[in-house]
């Protein structure tokens, strides 16, 4: 039996396939340890191993887990000088000078070698010490991160500090507030009773809401030193890998196994928010946290003037070698012709030459003279070329850097050049495909209007419709003006209807459903009450700003949720009887929480008098298809109506619905329930959502939200410019296909007079008509988007150019449309268009969007965006912009250049952009000048 280590025991449970066979850990009497591992959940961690038996693992065999140490730098000591080389003679010019540099070394060449070899040395040296510089600066940052101090205890009940970089997988830290993770960490306890904290993952996802973490109610009480002194657990979990939401384990703990989810795991370069202390288990270290599995390296951007100066060198050196065989060979016939018959001129001297230049030899002779010649005529490569650009580039980004006119006030943010490489690409722009919540609008949401059991509420004119300051009137602006003005102002919150403020909403005929109503957007929800310093008001922290603006809504009308544990949600809800608020405690039993793949999410949550209730809120699409057969037609109808026309103003709507549960349909569900979130297999978020959807149905309709996301200012002139200019321009955006229309025609995507081409895919389970093909079978799917495309093109051929066109596709059409013989199809309808917009798109399908454009159209493509979910598609073109705005900074670490607000990329493209290209291009044109004259002189003197 190997001796016991004194700090925890860490080991692998089983070695991925390539990593040889290795051993799992047995089950003990004491500790109850799994006896085998799933394939994809090696992942094994032992605390305070000392009290399981250690035979319980493997003798031999287990491999260590790295450090936690992190290295980003491109180089290393020992492989900077050959590595960087590689890099800098990859350009064919340098390889070039390096050939003619080291022949000019023998008697051939008619200088002296200094004179070829010094601006190669300064050329290839100054490109190196500018990567040795950017690197170091790299390596200055890795180590100030990891040599960060955290708490660590040390087994003797008392925690210590420690370097970030000497974390070992297994140690337990205690994390204080606004410090960041060192590490992936399971989450144990929080200085709150219940287990909760709240996380900052900004620097994961770009995301600046805070995410609310709970730990498992076994280890809550874990809060002191001494308390872990007896602590003993194991945990078994997936291995590691770069999914930032999904996270799947088991706890062994006390003869016990407890599921853990993502709501137990704290992610490296988070940052702890409102909770004073956290301790944890360090789970993933160094390069294996998923925040390191995340990182990649950009990719290498090349702007179209560099590429083509490369064919211009590769020009210029055929020519040069032209020249160079060209003189030879007339060398060797004109030697040989001069030595016929024994007769030779007097300068030939065959009886005195060297033995390099000998004419009775003229062949070789040739040879060498074709090599000084290669070494005479080497000025008509230029290679101050590359160095001059890098420094005119460098100029050029200092003045996108200090342009006042690109500075934002209210943000306090300059644009920024993030890269030299690409300025002169911004002048020769043919498509921009652009984001539209946080880039064309501000994604700072309000509540604005609402229909509750069939009746809409709300006269608050819609803004996005008015982009250029609309008429007041027309908008019935003037007979609420005197209601707006005494309206308070309350961030999130923009709605105006005396039916429902003050509490007026008791006299409506349906107050049972606007209560229930109410009570959803106060219940359904994971944000985080803070107490506002500043009023006597409660502010709130929400995942998404949409979630934000319907808890302010509840708050407003009288519902104001105030507290939240880990099992309780606490509200002042307003009681129509006695005109008063009183107080309501719902116990908190299952969140099944919102994702892109749901579009919904639902709480059962249990009254004070015993009710069960599901309450659910989510995209119209998903809710109404799980509706109830008893629900009114007319007032389905209605609601249907209200949600239509809240996203034909461009509005961001949600459909709220609730269910009464009994006691032995929840009871049987729960169990169903949490043997999927137990289990630990592949097919675990297959068997989470059979089981959430086994109970979100047969739902009752309340009503449906609308959301206001404003335009940024200056958008749509920006968009009218850059369409006058000739730039064509796309929206990729996953709000409603109605709401993504209505906000092409208010920021000049959409014009009068223009032509809409719709290529829709009906969903499944609508009412809408499904196609027949020639022989009345029904139309497959992909059959349906090929009929459409080739009509629409078409179309488009027999109204020729005269006509301006729109393509609209939404994402379930594009799941088809960009694969297979598709793919073309598409991308020729879409280039005869003249705006493109694709709604209801995953981040996913923008990158392969931008992929496809790029590859396909071979002319310049710039994609801005402002969130994470924009990163793929910012990569992925051949310019990539990022809005420095209220999601983060994610986009903006993945841009090539930075903006505050879109209406700054007119400037930077058309004046900017304008001037680098005219700037570059004179230059390279006066170095083809300068050879082009050299190469006159050559041909005068020869």
């Amino acid at each position: 039996m190997p001796p016991a280590d004194e700090r925890p025991l860490v080991e692998l449970a089983a070695a991925g396939p390539t990593a040889g066979p290795t051993a799992c850990p047995q089950p003990s009497a004491s500790c109850a340890f799994p006896s085998a591992c799933a394939p994809g959940f090696t992942r094994a961690v032992r605390c305070n191993a000392a009290g399981c038996g250690d035979s319980s693992y493997p003798a031999d065999g287990a491999a260590a887990y790295p450090g936690n140490a992190i290295s980003t730098t491109k180089y290393t000591a020992a492989s900077f000088v050959p590595k960087s080389l590689f890099e800098q003679f990859r350009r064919a010019a340098n390889c070039f000078f390096l050939v003619v540099a080291c022949v000019s070394f023998s008697p051939l060449a008619p200088y002296r070698a200094v004179s070829v070899l010094l601006p190669l040395v300064v050329v290839v040296g100054a490109a190196m010490a500018k990567e040795a510089v950017e690197d170091w600066r790299r390596k200055q940052q890795d180590i100030e991160v990891n040599n960060r101090k955290i708490e660590v205890y040390d087994g003797t009940k008392s925690f210590h500090q420690t370097e970030w970089r000497k974390l070992q997988v297994g140690d337990i830290v205690k994390v204080k507030k606004d410090e960041f993770f060192p590490a992936d960490l399971l989450l144990l306890s929080s200085s709150y009773e219940d287990g909760i904290c709240y996380v900052e993952t900004m620097n994961l996802d770009g995301e600046t809401n805070l995410k609310r973490k709970q730990s498992l109610d076994v280890t809550a009480r874990l809060n002191e030193g001494h308390s872990f002194h007896s602590f003993k657990a194991f945990i078994q979990c997936e291995d590691p890998n770069e999914k930032l939401y999904s996270f799947l384990g088991t706890l062994y703990y006390n003869e016990q196994q407890y599921p853990l989810s993502p709501q137990q795991i704290l992610l490296r370069d988070s940052k702890l928010r409102n909770t004073n202390a956290i301790y944890g288990i360090v789970i993933f270290t160094g390069h294996e946290t998923k925040v390191m599995q995340n990182a990649m390296e950009p990719p290498s951007k090349r702007s179209s003037v560099e590429r083509r100066m490369d064919k211009i060198i590769y020009l210029l050196f055929v020519i040069l070698l032209t020249i160079a065989c060209f003189g030879s060979i007339m060398f060797g016939i004109k030697t040989r012709a001069e030595l016929s018959a024994g007769n030779y001129v007097w300068y030939l001297r065959p009886d005195n030459s060297s033995i390099l230049f000998d004419p009775n030899r003229v062949s070789f002779a040739a040879f060498c003279h074709f090599l000084t010649s290669l070494m005479l005529y080497v000025c008509l490569v230029p290679i101050s070329l590359y160095i001059s650009i890098e420094i005119v580039k460098v100029l050029q980004s200092t003045f996108i850097n200090q342009d006042q006119n690109m500075y934002c006030e209210e943000s306090d943010k300059p644009a920024r050049a993030r890269t030299s490489n690409l300025n002169e690409e911004l002048g020769q722009v043919h498509t921009i495909l652009s984001d539209k919540t946080g880039t064309l609008t501000c994604n700072s949401m309000e509540f604005l209007k609402c229909s509750i059991a069939g009746v809409a509420y709300g006269n608050r004119p819609v803004e996005v419709q008015m982009p250029y300051g609309g008429i007041e009137e027309e908008c019935g602006y003037i007979g609420h003006k005197d209601a707006i003005k005494s309206a308070r102002s309350v961030k999130g919150f923009n709605f105006t209807d005396e039916r429902l403020m003050n509490g007026k909403w008791s006299n409506e005929s349906h107050r049972e459903a606007i209560e229930m109503f109410f009570r959803v957007l106060a219940v359904c929800h994971t944000a985080i009450p803070v107490a506002d310093r500043n009023s006597v008001g409660i502010s709130y922290e929400a995942e998404s700003p949409d979630e934000g603006a319907l808890v302010t809504a509840a708050s407003e009308f009288g519902f104001e949720f105030y507290h939240r544990t880990q099992t309780t949600v606490s509200v002042h809800e307003y009681e129509p009887v006695s005109g008063r608020k009183v107080d309501r405690t719902y116990k908190l039993l299952n969140t099944l929480e919102f994702s892109s793949a749901r579009k919904r999410m639902s709480v059962i949550v249990r009254t004070e008098e015993g009710q069960l209730f599901l309450f659910c809120k989510g995209a119209d699409s998903v809710i109404l298809e799980r509706l109830s057969k008893d629900n009114g037609k007319a007032y389905l109808n209605n609601t249907k109506c209200h949600i239509g026309e809240y996203s034909e103003a461009g509005l961001r709507t949600l459909a709220l619905a609730y269910r009464e549960l009994t006691e032995d349909e929840y009871v049987g569900w729960n169990m169903e329930y949490s043997a999927a979130k137990n289990s630990v297999h592949t097919d675990h978020d297959a068997a989470v959502e059979e089981a959430s959807e086994n109970i979100e149905k047969d739902l009752v309709l309340l009503g449906a939200t609308a959301v206001e996301d404003k335009l940024q200012k200056g958008v749509p002139e920006c968009i009218h410019k850059l369409a006058l200019a000739g730039i064509k321009i796309w929206i990729l955006t996953g709000d409603k296909l109605e709401t993504a229309v209505n906000i092409g025609y208010a920021c000049n995507l959409l014009r009068k007079g223009m032509e809409e081409v719709y290529i829709t895919l009906d969903n499944p389970g609508t009412n809408a008509p499904v196609e027949y093909d020639g022989e009345g079978s029904i139309m497959a799917p992909h059959e349906q988007i090929a009929r459409k495309l080739q009509d629409a093109e078409r179309q488009i051929s027999l109204k020729g150019t005269s006509t301006p066109f729109a393509l609209i596709i939404d994402g379930n059409a594009l799941t088809h449309a960009l694969t297979g013989s598709l793919k073309r199809l598409f991308l020729d309808l879409a280039v005869d268009c003249a705006s493109v917009l694709c709604c209801r798109i995953s981040p996913k399908q923008k990158a392969l969007i931008t992929r496809l454009v790029k590859t396909r159209i071979r002319k310049t493509t710039l994609a801005i965006g402002d969130g994470a979910n924009d990163v793929g598609m910012l990569q992925e073109a051949d310019i990539g912009v990022g809005i420095s705005g209220a999601e983060g900074m994610q986009a903006v670490m993945a841009s090539d250049f930075a903006i505050a607000q879109f209406r700054f990329l007119e400037r930077l493209l058309l004046v900017h952009g304008h001037w680098c290209y005219r700037r570059i291009a004179a230059m390279v044109t006066c170095f083809q000048f300068r050879s082009f004259c050299f190469l006159r002189i050559i041909c005068y003197i020869g």
